[in-house]
């Protein structure tokens, strides 16, 4: 993809690069929720939560991050670079999603 001049293939390389993203996310979040979740079973039955709260955490963020995306492809709604916006910015959100994932998980298990 460093050499790629086609508006197509520049595409699929933002494609591939938020899908790589992805893959990170769901491995940070996988973690993280895990450490949630064995959290929530030391803790008595009225103060769990953590893991229900991490779910819909990411869950808002997805639909945050789908309709932020969205919004920065109108610079070239229509256009054949639309998908290059909303990948290259889906790519950017999912790798700073996956920082904060990572950051909590570092701050806790240290």
């Amino acid at each position: 993809c460093a050499n790629t001049m086609v508006q197509m293939e520049l595409n699929q390389c933002a494609y591939q690069e938020w899908e790589a993203a992805d893959v990170d996310l769901n491995a940070a979040y996988k973690r993280a929720i895990g450490l949630l979740q064995e959290w929530d079973a030391n803790l008595p039955e009225d103060e769990q939560g953590g893991a229900d709260a991490l779910k819909e955490a990411q869950r808002a963020w997805i639909t945050f991050r789908d309709q932020a995306c969205a919004a920065e492809g109108y610079a070239m709604k229509g256009g054949s670079a639309e998908p290059l916006l909303i990948y290259g910015c889906m790519r950017v959100l999912t790798e700073e999603r996956t920082g904060h994932l990572t950051g909590m998980l570092d701050a806790y298990t240290d």
